[in-house]
């Protein structure tokens, strides 16, 4: 009989384990896979964003999917301590833009190491290679975990961090779903967020954009009215299917959201190359250096105002040859480039599946957890953390930072509910 079982060894589930084993309880971790921190290794890019240091209102704006949730479990730990826990561990953390964390040596292999060295020192034992079957429980209360081989193992306290259903080769296989609707919980709805967006326009099919990479644009995902829910002023990349790059991948869960409204339509997406000025001022700019050089050819006087294939792409667009010179242009088509430079639309059908994703929208409800302990409102003994929770963020250290928290939180409360 053990104290807590922690079922999952990604972010969310080794803090639990170190959070149960730091309370002097008997603890055990299961692992489906044959290693423990799959996602922490390849997260960041192989350099692991362990959290990100901006004050805790910007993190939770970062959080689109129930950010607010997570106000309480902060005021018990929060992005600060997670630094001060990986220092503490040996691991020197380094600040980048947008206030994300990197260890300093940038090999996310010291996060895992540092948190494996630290389940040994608090002797949790680990099971490897032991998928869970179901949670164990009776009218009252969850008394433990059966594995797969039919094995058995009894517990006062389960932690449930199994992650969601993206990035499956890390073992995310939305395993713990059915065992959340047997112990009572409602499941919402599961869609792909942070995922590239698909399109069939025929620049996208032909390829002629595949590749190229646009920095610093806002992206704005436009209702059926034609106006914006949501801009990311970020870099984007255009791709042989579609669409992806930062911006993208933020603006990917609206997509979701608008097209679950527009009954599956295609939705449009809009470029604006320059952001910091209106359609008017750009008018205005790309006619004055025109006069400045009246005798030379468009393509030229416009050069560095864009990357050179979506400047003669959108040329293209507004109907105006690259060779022409500027004193031949009449005012409409210079017009129509601004347009185009401020404006231009890609209807996207939808995008990458669930697996392809970087994180999982939907999961089990937040309004069945306590958000103080993370522990089940509907099954004594039972916690949840990490992205099984239908709380999801945008890529930055922000999802981490859920998993983390709501993994330090589960695994302390699972190990202090226990009485002697």
């Amino acid at each position: 009989m053990y104290d807590v079982i922690v079922i999952g060894g990604g972010p969310s589930g080794l803090m639990a384990a170190a959070a149960a084993g730091a309370e002097n309880k008997q603890v055990l971790l299961i692992e489906k896979g044959s290693k423990l921190g799959k996602k922490l290794a390849i997260s960041g890019g192989g350099r692991c964003n362990v959290t990100n240091r901006l004050p805790q209102e910007e993190i939770v704006k970062n959080i689109p999917g129930n950010g607010r949730f997570l106000y309480s479990p902060f005021s018990v730990f929060n992005n600060e301590d997670i630094i001060s826990f990986f220092e503490n561990l040996g691991v020197h953390l380094k600040e980048e833009d947008h206030g994300r964390m990197f260890p300093v040596s940038n090999k996310a292999m010291d996060v895992v190491n540092a948190l494996l060295d630290e389940l040994k020192r608090l002797k949790v034992e680990i099971k490897l290679n032991s998928p869970a079957a179901k949670l164990l429980m009776n009218d009252e209360k969850i008394i433990g975990v059966r594995l797969e081989t039919g094995e058995e193992i009894t517990a006062h306290a389960v932690v449930v961090a199994v992650g969601g259903k993206a990035v499956p080769q890390t073992g995310s296989t939305g395993d713990g779903y059915p065992w959340a609707q047997k112990a009572g919980h409602t499941v919402t709805d599961l869609y792909p967020t942070e995922v590239p967006l698909l399109s069939n326009e025929s620049f996208i099919k032909s390829k002629e954009l595949q590749g190229l990479a646009l920095r610093d644009v806002a992206v704005s995902v436009l209702n059926k009215k034609g106006k914006a829910i949501i801009t990311h002023q970020m870099d984007m990349l255009f791709t042989h299917f579609g669409l992806s790059g930062p911006a993208i991948l933020r603006c990917s869960q609206f997509v979701v959201k608008e097209q679950k409204k527009n009954g599956g339509e295609q939705v449009e997406i809009r470029i604006d190359s320059m952001p910091d000025q209106n359609v008017e001022q750009t008018f205005q700019s790309l006619l004055s250096s025109i006069k400045e050089e009246p005798k030379k050819a468009v393509k030229n006087v416009w050069k560095g105002l864009v990357p050179e294939r979506w400047l003669l792409f959108l040329l293209q667009q507004a109907g105006i040859q690259e060779g022409e010179d500027g004193q031949n242009l009449s005012n409409e088509k210079v017009r129509s480039l601004a347009h185009q430079l401020k404006q231009f639309t890609v209807n996207v059908y939808g995008t990458q599946p669930l697996e392809k994703a970087f994180v999982t929208g939907g999961g089990v409800s937040i309004k069945e957890i306590e958000p103080k302990t993370m522990a089940s409102k509907k099954k004594p003994g039972l916690y949840f953390c990490g992205e099984i929770l239908d709380i999801h963020g945008y890529t930055g250290g922000y999802n981490i930072t859920s998993a983390l928290v709501t993994g330090k939180i589960a695994g302390m409360s699972a190990a202090k509910s226990i009485e002697f």
